[in-house]
């Protein structure tokens, strides 16, 4: 029953709001006082249990402000909400997680992160242990590492993203660029492997009802934001190899002096 959970009764006269907004690391949350005073003696529960709003420091809207890994974070309160431990499948920042779990005072959570840890390292067949994989997945990654956390008989392959757009020139040469949206971005590769990294958010409609062992080049996705697909494919372990990219120009109209328009293609290949 949620009635039965802390409700903030600080010390202070003032009591903290039932939807609570937290800047951890820069990272923006926003959830229930009763999430974040679910685990009884973690150090959340104190400060919002035991402390007024006047106590805690804010930032400059007014948010609570806890300078800790603002990424990690999401974790730490997907596990307040359900007391589950829920990683992505080639999550690759178990023992910074712990050092989080660590700090918010969650002694089970970490208990459950080093034994996944352990169980990671016994499996590995290279003999790497995760200490030396300190790399967020969403920067840069090593091979090796990569061999090291994929679980026995995880796919790999390889995803190409396709991304076009175009833009004007003025006649002026000190002229801004007028850029233009980007129209697509198209999703090349085995279907099983565009399924797993873009789930809900892949367009299927002009390829439907094929096998998961078949590839096509027929996919692409539901929004133009070239990051939200790079984010995705690190998150399920795919690290980029290659890239390139071409361009062709034309006039809008048979007038040389008419502004020039620019068509670009670009790909990324992603490897896993």
């Amino acid at each position: 029953n949620c009635s039965d959970k802390p409700r903030g009764s600080a010390t202070g006269g003032s009591t903290f709001p039932e939807i609570v907004e937290l800047n951890v690391g820069g990272q923006v949350y926003v959830t229930r006082l009763e999430t974040l005073t679910a685990a009884p003696n973690s150090l959340l529960w104190s400060k919002f249990t035991q402390s007024s709003p006047a106590d805690l420091p804010t930032d400059s809207k007014g948010r609570f402000f806890f300078d800790r890994d603002g990424f990690l974070f999401r974790y730490i309160l997907d596990y307040l909400r359900d007391s589950e431990l829920s990683l992505p499948e080639f999550f690759k920042e178990r023992k910074r997680l712990q050092k989080e779990a660590d700090f918010f005072q969650l002694p089970e959570l970490s208990r459950r992160l080093a034994a996944v840890s352990k169980d990671s390292s016994s499996t590995d067949d290279s003999g790497e242990q995760e200490e030396a994989e300190l790399t967020s997945p969403v920067t840069t990654s090593s091979s090796c590492s990569d061999r090291a956390l994929r679980s026995p008989g995880a796919s790999s392959g390889y995803i190409t993203v396709g991304y076009r757009g175009s833009y004007t020139i003025g006649r002026d040469i000190q002229a801004d660029a007028k850029f233009r949206r980007v129209a697509r971005i198209t999703v090349c590769g085995k279907i099983s492997l565009t399924k797993e990294v873009f789930g809900e958010t892949l367009n299927e409609s002009r390829d439907p009802d094929r096998p998961p062992d078949k590839y096509t080049s027929r996919y692409y996705l539901k929004y133009n934001f070239l990051e939200q697909a790079f984010d995705r494919l690190a998150e399920a372990g795919f690290h980029m190899v290659a890239c390139n990219s071409t361009g062709t120009c034309s006039y809008g109209s048979s007038d040389p002096g008419e502004d020039k328009l620019w068509t670009s293609y670009t790909e990324y290949v992603f490897s896993r």
